[in-house]
């Protein structure tokens, strides 16, 4: 914890304030993460227009990912561990909050805005392809034969996903 105060330049003392342990401050920063990651999706509406809002909340979770990659690997390694940390996180509310995305979804279907398609998993789809470029970043580096993706391989990911997924739902752009 003295090593956290250090770095943000705060008394340990003001860290102890709201964290008792490191494992509190732990799960503050994954929760951290997902309010970050989830801000743009939570102002979905069924008023929207799926061909604008879903390229911007595509290129903005592969920014956040690409800028913060530690912060999604990290996230990342929680989830694939079972996710022990973030019980509390994952409670009725996120599925409130999650059910209530889905219902925006639903909606732009039965506006014909998208193809009838299943909400929850294109959403799924979205955020795992968005976060793999970040989490799974040495394999996409291999590939690529790259120390690491540059800004034109970022850029390449991006639309590819973008195009990708409005073809998908049946989103003319």
């Amino acid at each position: 914890m003295n090593a956290i105060a250090q770095r943000a330049g705060l008394p340990k003392a003001n860290i102890h304030y709201y964290f008792k342990n490191k494992m509190g401050l732990y799960v503050a920063v994954l929760s951290n993460i997902i309010d970050i990651w989830d801000a743009s999706l939570s102002d979905f509406t069924e008023d929207d227009d799926p061909a604008k809002v879903l390229p911007e909340y595509i290129r903005q979770k592969i920014a956040f990912a690409r800028e913060y990659s530690l912060a999604s690997r990290i996230f990342a390694a929680e989830i694939i561990s079972g996710a022990s940390n973030m019980k509390a996180y994952f409670s009725d509310d996120y599925h409130v909050w999650f059910e209530g995305r889905v219902a925006v979804f639903r909606k732009w279907i039965e506006q014909g805005k998208i193809d009838a398609i299943t909400p929850e998993h294109l959403l799924f789809m979205i955020w795992s392809t968005t976060q793999h470029y970040s989490d799974f970043s040495v394999q996409i580096s291999a590939a690529l034969n790259k120390q690491t993706p540059d800004d034109a391989d970022y850029d390449a990911a991006t639309e590819t996903l973008i195009h990708v997924i409005l073809k998908g739902c049946g989103v003319i752009k």
